[in-house]
């Protein structure tokens, strides 16, 4: 017999655990069910969680060994990577400890186990101890995530092979490490081994490092890799891995063979479908296991619906929990009353970070739009040269006739930080949304967030 609900949700990372709430709110009777022994999803557990983490105390103990006043002390904090790793524990168990009790507060019933698809309107769990489970519902919401990319030629079981998955478990601190795959988890892995002057090289598929991005944050990006001693190598593709006497060899189509201690491969990302059973129902999925939606998010079946990283880009923690809000909105009444902003922020973890919204100068040049740029080098704000942040800059693109926002463009201390204040504005309708906001605010004084001040008032003498 089964256990029936109105709805199923299937995942309780970000995209499940927004649909949950939501559709809970809203009078819904609930079940999530989670695959782990504990709710959060890849995003508390594997992702963005223990990577920021391992990020921030990788950072403190670079700032502190570079810092003049320590520098005799700095045989003393020698610092290897499972103690590093070990500073992201405290934060996943209060993560999961408060996500729990979103749950049993909001009177979801929580499912932990395997979820398999048995017919349009079922769902069979099975639980760790071999138990199976039979759930039913009107309407089901995919938010499964997603798991780094293992192409079948390349050997993961071999210990001195990694993904951003199994990084997390490794007990050394290596030498040399070659990353492969210099997107958005690559460049930040690229910073986070190099702070620990662990030497790298970064892989890079393409011509330019996060082409998605301003060109002149990816030069910037790519100076500053450099200068910590990252080896950069673009439009290389892999060919073969090769494993020997204690070194992995990484061999590329143009010939190079890369020697390291470690290969970390960050080359894509897979959708977590395949045990899903969605041929049963008549579910799409695309080569790399994402399932397309429309506009609702709602399948090729309209009463299952998929959101966050299992349908693709932007694959963004934030995105994905705004998407399963919006959901359960649109389940919960049939329709929803607003539309999620095309424009969302993407935060890069790099050191210095970055953070943009909006379009690139790229962008508006091939699309003919005649556009200015503010600019504000942080070595010539108080506040960064009070905190010795003095790399990095904030850059606005707005239109040279109506002065209205069109891109926001941060790099360096903060910079995830500091794009929300200018993407506040963006969002305006009409005059509101205008650069002259921010030479007729006040802000406080020394702070990081008065750039867009001083990046105004360069920008508007522009066009003086």
């Amino acid at each position: 017999m089964a256990t029936a609900y109105d709805v199923i949700v299937i995942g309780s990372g970000p995209g499940g655990e927004g649909a949950s709430m939501k559709l809970s709110k809203r009078g819904k009777r609930v079940a999530t069910i989670e695959m782990q022994d504990q709710v959060g999803g890849n995003c508390t557990h594997k992702g963005t969680i223990p990577s920021k983490a391992l990020r921030h105390a990788i950072q403190l103990l670079a700032d502190y060994r570079h810092h003049p006043l320590f520098e005799h002390t700095v045989d003393v904090m020698d610092v290897g990577w499972p103690e590093l790793l070990r500073t992201s524990e405290q934060v996943i168990s209060q993560q999961v400890t408060m996500r729990h009790r979103f749950y049993t507060r909001n009177r979801v019933d929580l499912y932990h186990g395997v979820a398999r698809f048995t017919g349009p309107n079922t769902v069979e769990v099975r639980r760790p101890n071999g138990d199976r489970v039979l759930l039913e519902a009107e309407q089901f919401v995919i938010a499964t995530g997603s798991r780094p990319y293992r192409p079948p030629d390349v050997d993961f079981d071999d210990p001195l092979v990694v993904d951003s998955d199994t990084v997390l478990e490794l007990q050394h601190t290596p030498r040399r490490v070659t990353i492969y795959g210099a997107g958005v988890i690559g460049c930040e892995y690229a910073s986070i081994f190099a702070n620990l002057d662990v030497k790298v090289n970064l892989v890079n598929t393409r011509d330019r490092l996060l082409s998605f991005l301003d060109d002149e944050i990816t030069d910037a990006l790519s100076y500053h890799l450099r200068d910590q001693g990252v080896v950069v190598i673009n439009n290389e593709h892999a060919e073969r891995v090769e494993s020997q006497n204690g070194r992995v060899v990484l061999h590329c189509q143009s010939g190079k063979q890369i020697h390291s201690d470690l290969l970390f491969w960050a080359n894509g990302r897979t959708g977590n479908t395949d045990e899903l059973n969605l041929e049963e129902v008549g579910v799409e999925v695309n080569s790399r296991g994402q399932i397309p939606v429309d506009e609702y998010f709602q399948t090729a079946q309209p009463h299952i619906y998929a959101v966050g990283d299992v349908v693709g880009p932007p694959a963004l923690a934030s995105a994905s929990y705004d998407q399963g809000r919006f959901v359960g909105q649109f389940i919960a009444q049939g329709e929803v009353d607003y539309s999620l902003l095309k424009e969302v922020p993407a935060g890069i973890y790099t050191s210095p970070e970055i953070s943009s919204v909006g379009r690139t100068e790229r962008e508006l040049t091939d699309q003919n739009i005649p556009y200015e740029v503010g600019r504000a080098e942080f070595k010539s704000l108080a506040r960064a040269q009070i905190a010795g942040r003095s790399v990095g800059m904030l850059k606005l693109l707005f239109h040279r006739e109506t002065l209205e926002l069109l891109g926001i463009h941060c790099f360096g201390s903060q910079a995830s930080e500091i794009v929300h204040i200018g993407q506040a504005i963006m969002a305006q309708e009409g005059k509101a949304n205008s650069i002259k906001y921010f030479t007729n605010t006040t802000f406080n004084y020394p702070t990081m967030a008065e750039a867009y001040r001083v990046a105004a008032l360069y920008g508007l003498n522009r066009i003086r």
